[in-house]
């Protein structure tokens, strides 16, 4: 549910409060009806709460015609503000050490919660690093997935832009407010996004493109996918913190092999060196999920690979046993076999696959 002119007012005065972070709002989620009642208290009552001395100041005194400002814009442009005890917050950002209080969403909010992988990269990618961005997205173009990234030019843009050109979803995780999209070329970019996806950011509308809040918007990438593609990357730069936190984070972390001369390849060998799993084509990620959690609504009107179903038995059936009898490269088997694991037909289980009886 939309929140009100007032709700929305008191949620951006609430996390303007300096020093105010998950933490904070959580010790104070766990005493209060409503975090956002802390307004309601007197400058004595506050100081009986678990709040730092700084954050008595400010919600003695906030700063309400800037966050009335705020809300303004945000309801003129269509832009909605998550709170963590919402129920369209991302349940696995929910789960990373340090999420954020709420986001900043312009979009399709319902795309938060679907089955996303995260592509990161090079900002000044080599044909290789662009070609194999481009290979990847075109295999997954037939999966339930969402494409996520962070807006930046290089692999971050090009994995927007092949998303969209390939009917998936795409989700921009910004490192500044909506009303300041960075990199300005990306405007035209973001528009499209919205329209097929969502942009979304921690940060209130007005915030800038300022250098700390880039590790910021990443650890959202991380913890929004279930796993992170880190396509070129050199040993010090902003996609190998990425991994790092999608690592710490526990979600997988692949990497595409690279040349071992270029600076370019340099970070993503290493990451594979740590464990990374090397990928090369959208079947070494799909093969690592199986994509689909749940049995959907079976599509009488759309069969996927009838020869390939006729491949499975109701007893579990090996993936190499099914490439075997259909006689299909094992790429087009697992696309395939996802396609038909998401109408009905067929339930990923240990081992392989089962016929589903309809």
């Amino acid at each position: 549910m939309d929140l009100e002119f007032s709700q929305l007012t008191r949620w951006l005065a609430l996390i303007k409060c300096p020093q105010f972070g998950i933490v904070s709002f959580r010790a104070l989620a766990a005493v209060l009806p409503s975090p956002t009642d802390v307004f309601t208290l007197t400058p004595k009552e506050l100081s009986h709460y678990p709040l730092k001395a700084c954050h008595v100041k400010y919600f003695s005194a906030p700063n309400w015609p800037w966050a009335e400002r705020m809300a303004h814009w945000m309801i003129h442009n269509q832009v909605r503000f998550i709170s963590i005890l919402d129920a369209k917050y991302p349940l696995l950002l929910k789960q990373i050490s340090r999420p954020p209080i709420g986001l900043f969403v312009a979009g399709n909010v319902d795309v938060l919660n679907s089955t996303q992988i995260g592509f990161v990269g090079s900002r000044s990618p080599s044909s290789y690093g662009r070609q194999m961005t481009s290979h990847l997205i075109d295999g997954l173009r037939h999966t339930p997935v969402t494409i996520t990234s962070g807006l930046a030019v290089g692999i971050d843009g090009d994995a927007h832009k092949l998303a969209l050109d390939n009917g998936l979803p795409t989700i921009a995780v910004m490192a500044t407010g909506m009303q300041n999209i960075y990199p300005k070329r990306h405007c035209n970019l973001a528009e499209r996004i919205k329209n097929f996806g969502c942009l979304v950011s921690e940060f209130p509308p007005d915030v800038p493109a300022i250098q700390h809040n880039f590790p910021r918007r990443n650890r959202i990438i991380a913890g929004l996918s279930k796993g992170i593609v880190v396509v070129e990357a050199a040993i010090k730069s902003g996609s190998l913190i990425s991994a790092r936190i999608a690592m710490e984070e526990n979600r997988d972390v692949f990497a595409v092999p690279g040349n071992a001369f270029s600076p370019l390849s340099e970070g993503c060998n290493s990451l594979i060196k740590q464990g990374a799993k090397p990928v090369t084509g959208a079947a070494d990620i799909v093969n690592e999920y199986l994509i689909s959690p749940c049995r959907k609504e079976v599509r009488k009107n759309h069969l996927a690979g009838p020869n390939l179903l006729a491949s499975v038995d109701h007893d579990t059936t090996p993936v190499d046993v099914i490439v075997q009898r259909s006689n299909m490269p094992v790429d087009e088997v697992l696309i395939e076999m996802l396609e038909l694991e998401i109408q009905g037909y067929v339930e990923a289980v240990p081992g392989g696959y089962i016929k589903v009886p309809i």
